[in-house]
């Protein structure tokens, strides 16, 4: 209103959003959510506290906050102590049993992509990845870098896993896929998006392709012997032979990388398409005029800290494909994060 003094709300809340981010990792990680759920009943300050092994006043701050966040719910008990029970939200993605657990994606933001972030300065300075300055690896091989032990591979898997288990059915169905009867997985990772795709389409089959140590990893702890339509296929895509297939899935792939790259990977499986097969990508497209969406960009600059890729816009990835060989680029916009690619052999 005319008159009124400036007030910098938008900034502030853009300064103070990494305080919103932290509080919601600390909670995930501390177990509140966990500990509301398997309580089966709403708990007290104090009960909190003992089972979290947490000072009651520091207790109380993170459980109001959560409130405010609308990640948990207050009400007072008939002895006049005010008691905390998850949100439905909190119940549908916080809650490490729930199919949709966003837990596992949290905790890799938490412990992995937040600390990358800590050196987005000297990305932006030096146009790259900072992995060696966060965790002091060198990031020469970038899967080797992402890779660099069993317990953070598994991490990984587990936020692809979440990942693909709430957004993977709407990428999947984009397109009609059901002439693709022999499906590729190119980097399937946890398999979450191969049975995506073996549970929209009944007569199809996915062979996941991924490193060795990834293949067994998924084998062991996500894809199980009664997953009958799914196979596995070990290699390094831009090494090794890749398995003839109708239709080959990048999801969240070509970000990784850059265009030369993408292109050597797309031509490779052009040449390894059956007649008349194709490719979809899978990947949150940037607007033609860099206007957005936010999430697209801040997701660029993730792939800045983190790869040797970036995000894209659809004329980007249609450029790439037409490099490669393929036509009859056909773009979905799902209107979620993540949109879908097919192009045709």
């Amino acid at each position: 209103m005319a008159g009124e003094e400036p007030y910098p709300r938008k900034i502030l809340q853009y300064m103070e959003g990494f305080l919103v981010s932290k509080t919601l990792f600390c909670a995930c990680e501390l177990g509140v959510f966990e500990q509301l759920h398997e309580s089966q009943r709403p708990l007290s300050v104090s009960e909190l506290a003992v089972s979290l092994g947490c000072s009651e006043d520091g207790t109380e701050r993170l459980l109001n906050a959560c409130v405010s966040l609308e990640l948990l719910n207050a009400n007072t008990d008939p002895h006049g102590t005010v008691v905390y029970s998850n949100t439905e939200m909190s119940s549908v993605f916080l809650t490490k049993s729930s199919p949709t657990s966003l837990f596992h994606s949290i905790e890799y933001s938490s412990r992995t992509i937040y600390l990358c972030w800590h050196y987005l300065n000297d990305a932006v300075r030096e146009g790259k990845n900072q992995y060696e300055k966060a965790f002091g690896v060198n990031s020469k091989d970038l899967f080797e870098a992402l890779y660099r032990s069993d317990e953070e591979m598994v991490k990984f898997m587990h936020l692809m896993n979440s990942i693909w288990n709430i957004c993977g059915r709407d990428v999947v169905t984009a397109f009609d896929l059901s002439p693709f009867r022999c499906i590729c997985d190119l980097g399937g990772c946890s398999g979450a998006l191969a049975k995506q795709c073996v549970s929209a389409y009944p007569e199809s089959t996915v062979t996941i392709f991924d490193l060795p140590k990834v293949v067994r990893t998924s084998q062991q702890h996500f894809v199980s012997p009664q997953d009958e339509r799914i196979s596995f296929c070990e290699g390094d895509f831009f090494k090794d032979e890749l398995p003839q297939a109708d239709l080959y899935i990048l999801a969240r792939i070509l970000h990784d990388w850059t265009d030369q790259r993408s292109v050597e990977l797309l031509a490779k499986i052009y040449h390894s398409c059956r007649p008349g097969g194709g490719v979809l990508l899978v990947e949150s497209l940037l607007y033609e005029d860099d206007s957005g969406p936010l999430t697209a960009q801040l997701y660029s600059l993730n792939m800045l800290v983190q790869t040797e890729g970036r995000e894209r816009k659809a004329s980007d990835y249609s450029r790439l494909l037409n490099a490669a060989g393929f036509t009859h680029v056909h773009i979905h916009h799902t209107g979620k994060i993540y949109d879908a690619i097919l192009a045709r052999k």
